[in-house]
Order: C-alpha cells, then sequence, then structure tokens
C-alpha cells in the first residue's frame, strides 16, 4: 500500500465515493466525490496528537465493535496515507457545538471544521471492479442468539482477537468478561448453503479458516477444548487437505458432522445443541466462546455501485462476469473487469490471481494502438430512423446514444449512433425498431435473403 501511494503513476482518492460514471471502453469519464475529511491533508504530518487528546470514545468498525475509536481516529494501523479524518456524527463540536480539543493540540493547524465534500472527474481507459465483501449479519438467526450473547462472535471477530493489533492486543479473550475461553466451539455455514434464507452458495473460505483459527487458537492457549460443527469439509486446494488434517491429528480439534439446532445459556455457560449425524446422536456441548463462520455478501452498496457502472449482477448481489470459464474477469460492458470477491467468494490465492487477470487485460488493452472489436455489432440507417429511442431503452449496455451533427449545409440535425466498442451485437434494437432501420453487420436483410435464395437452389 505504501508502494502504491508513492508511485507517481498512481493516484489515490481515500475517503472517496463514485458518483456517476460514463463513457466507453478508452473513453470513461468517472465522476468522484472527496468526502470532507475535515482535516487538511497538505498540513498534516500525521502525528496523532489530536486523536491521542480527542475524549470521545465509540465502537471502532475495523476492530468490528469490540474495540474503540475515538472521533478523530485512523480507520486501521496500517492505513494509506496515515492521517485521521473526524467523525463529524460522533465529534462533540459538530453535535454540540463545543470541544475543539484535535485543533489546539494540532501543531501543524490542519483541523478544518469547515471543510466541504469536493468533486473531481478523471478520464480512464478502462474500470476494475474490486468491491470486495462484507458478512451476512447473523443477528437474523435466533437460534444461535440473536446477537443476544456477547460470547458468540463470528470469524472475523476472532482475527481481530487474534492479531497483536486487535482490541485486546493479540489475547483471546471473551468479550463478556475479558477471561480466556476453556472451550471454544465453531459453527460452520451460518448463512451459506442455508435454502431458509435464500444462501444457498458456498462461501469458500470458510472451511479453511476455521482450520487456521483452531491452530492459532491451540497455540495461544495450548489447554483449550475445540469442538466444530460443519456439514461437510471443502478443501479443494493444494495442500488444503493436509492443513485440516494437521488441525485434526496433530492439535487434537474435534469435529462433529451436523448442524447446530440451538444455542441458549444455563449456569452461564454457553449450550451449543446440535447432531452427530455419524452416530445418529443429538449432542449439547459446553462452550465459553463460540465462533460463527458467518457467509460471505456482496458489499452492502454493491448493487448501487453496479447501477452506476452498468453491471449486471445476480440474484445475490455479486457481479456477472462475461463467461464463467473463458471470460472470468471480462464483463459484458468493455474495458470494465473484475478482481477478487466481488464477482463470488473467494481467498487470498483466487483473489490474486483474478487480480493478476484483470491486470493482465487492461495492459493488453492498452498495448494497442487501436482497439479491435467483434465483427458483429448493430449499425444505424440515419435515413429511414425516426429517432423514436426504443433501441436506445432496450439496448443492456448504453451502446445507443443521440448526438446533434452539423449536415453539408451547415444545419444541425439529431441522429442515433451506435458505440461499436459497447456494442455486443445481441440484437434487441434490431427486433425492436419500428422502421426497421437497425441491422446487425454481417446479418443485414438482404445479406439472409441472398443466402436463402442459394439454399433454395
Amino acid at each position: 500500500m505504501v508502494e502504491s501511494s508513492q508511485n507517481k503513476n498512481i493516484t489515490l482518492y481515500t475517503y472517496s465515493e463514485i458518483e456517476e460514471v460514463g463513457g466507453y471502453i478508452g473513453n470513461f469519464e468517472v465522476k468522484i466525490r472527496i468526502k470532507a475529511r475535515s482535516v487538511d491533508m497538505t498540513k498534516c504530518t500525521g502525528c496523532g496528537a489530536c486523536y491521542q487528546k480527542c475524549p470521545t470514545k465509540v465502537d471502532s468498525e475495523f476492530d468490528l465493535g469490540m474495540g474503540k475509536r475515538k472521533a478523530i481516529y485512523i480507520p486501521f494501523p496500517q492505513a494509506v496515507p496515515n492521517k485521521p479524518v473526524i467523525d463529524r456524527e460522533h465529534c462533540l463540536f459538530f453535535t454540540k457545538g463545543r470541544c475543539k480539543l484535535c485543533e489546539k493540540v494540532c501543531p501543524a493547524g490542519a483541523i478544518a471544521y469547515d471543510q466541504e465534500d469536493e468533486f473531481v472527474t478523471v478520464k480512464v481507459g478502462a474500470i476494475i471492479m474490486a468491491t470486495g465483501f462484507d458478512l451476512i449479519d447473523t443477528n437474523i438467526y435466533g437460534e444461535y442468539g440473536g446477537g443476544r450473547y456477547k460470547d458468540v462472535i463470528s470469524g472475523l471477530q476472532l482475527e481481530r482477537l487474534i492479531s497483536p493489533s486487535g482490541p485486546t492486543g493479540g489475547h483471546i479473550l471473551r468479550p463478556s468478561d475479558q477471561k480466556e475461553p476453556k472451550h471454544v466451539v465453531f459453527i460452520q455455514c451460518v448463512g451459506s448453503r442455508d435454502e431458509e434464507k435464500g444462501m444457498v452458495y458456498c462461501s469458500n473460505v470458510c472451511c479453511m479458516y476455521t482450520a487456521k483459527q483452531a491452530i492459532l487458537l491451540k497455540e495461544h492457549i495450548p489447554d483449550v477444548e475445540i469442538t466444530v460443527f460443519y456439514i461437510d469439509i471443502r478443501s479443494g486446494g493444494k495442500n488444503y487437505e493436509q492443513f485440516v488434517n494437521q488441525a485434526i491429528e496433530r492439535y487434537g480439534v474435534v469435529y462433529l458432522r451436523g448442524r447446530v439446532s440451538k444455542i441458549f445459556e444455563r449456569e452461564g455457560k454457553l449450550i451449543v445443541r446440535g447432531a452427530d449425524t455419524l452416530s445418529g446422536t443429538q449432542v449439547e456441548v459446553d462452550a465459553d466462546l463460540v465462533v460463527l463462520a458467518s457467509a460471505i455478501v456482496p458489499r452492502n452498496d454493491a448493487k448501487e455501485l453496479a447501477k452506476k457502472v452498468g453491471l449486471p449482477y445476480d440474484e445475490f448481489g455479486f457481479y456477472n462476469e462475461l463467461h464463467p470459464k473463458l471470460a472470468p474477469v471480462e464483463t459484458v460492458s468493455a474495458g470494465i473487469y473484475l478482481a477478487g470477491a466481488c464477482r463470488s467468494p473467494r481467498d487470498i490465492p483466487d483473489s490474486v490471481a483474478s487480480a493478476s487477470g484483470a491486470a493482465a487485460k487492461v495492459m493488453s488493452l492498452f498495448s494497442n494502438e487501436e482497439l479491435s472489436i467483434e465483427p458483429l455489432v448493430s449499425s444505424i440507417d440515419t435515413t429511414t430512423c425516426i429517432q423514436c429511442k426504443m433501441c436506445q431503452e432496450v439496448c443492456p449496455y448504453n451502446a445507443i446514444v443521440q448526438e446533434e451533427v452539423t449536415m453539408r449545409d451547415g444545419s444541425k440535425k439529431k441522429q442515433m449512433r451506435v458505440i461499436e466498442s459497447l456494442c455486443q451485437g445481441c440484437g434487441n434494437c434490431v427486433a425492436t425498431c419500428r422502421s426497421s432501420s437497425v441491422m446487425l453487420k454481417g446479418i443485414t436483410d438482404e445479406q439472409v435473403f441472398a443466402e436463402l435464395e442459394a439454399f433454395s437452389f
């Protein structure tokens, strides 16, 4: 991240959002909202005096509510740039009109309460979508406590507890009483492969990170007992199966095949009730800490961003690739590529591979002086077109536009035009045109009739 920020050919827009995306391959125009930080980035030195003295503490989003941050803060320890932002929803100056302590202690005079959002428009030749993922809200599972039990956490929350930069400094402590757990239960497929909740897909990474976290728990707390409830283990990767076997055989992690029906409290302990389908018996396991392998879902604003960019998505909100095998990082919109979990849940090696593929596609695109496209594209006969715009309405690729042209006599006239680099030759416009002014190149009426006449002889 630091190398990216220091590269002269890379411009980073942090704390920013996409407002609009227009244009087409090689000629995109992207409007970006740079949100007000209330901190002058040109003056700030990142010394940290402001957030050390800030009196307001709120739940940290990066620590998923298990730690605290200040109202002026850096999102996470390795953030680039390493400069703070003021949370206006919790800052005492913005909520009550008092405090200003960060302004008083800032040696560089970088605090700018009156800062406003800025808008910039950049022209780019290609776009890579790498929007990441969210985790399903496990509070919808009432049988698992529905958010009532502090010691029922997600796998990502445990990841923060294990991290040296986490809220407990790498010490694995229960959220309820800050004590080391002696028995930890992992529950797999919470939200994944669940037809009742409409989440029929596998989240792909849960089996492996559960095994990893179980091993790390054993290394941190050697006498901890670990039980994993699973449906089946999906470890399809290089040395993945051996890794899971290592957790079972070397570290003594107990795997029980079966679903958990309920989590409840009894005498100050969490009781995990489930079925062991291999033995055909019901089991109850005492737990100090329960870790849910929550389903991976698209970012909460993924659909809105897809609409701005013009990308199709599936029923879950993951972006659709052009072809699952032959074009896994390309999209129906030429010049827009996919990387990482925005397409589907994937682990780090798969994310790296898709990112490398997307980068290679962009480099291949930029290495040519001229753009090569498929010959099967639409064309419009402007002499017969009645400007009804029906073709524009039905085009799924936004490949048809109305433009004003200057005629030979100097007069101006509006006419429809096909942007050939965007057209995918689907034929919707041909079928919709009322005046039969739209044809696919290579499949015009004359050519079709000529083929039929030739065949009849």
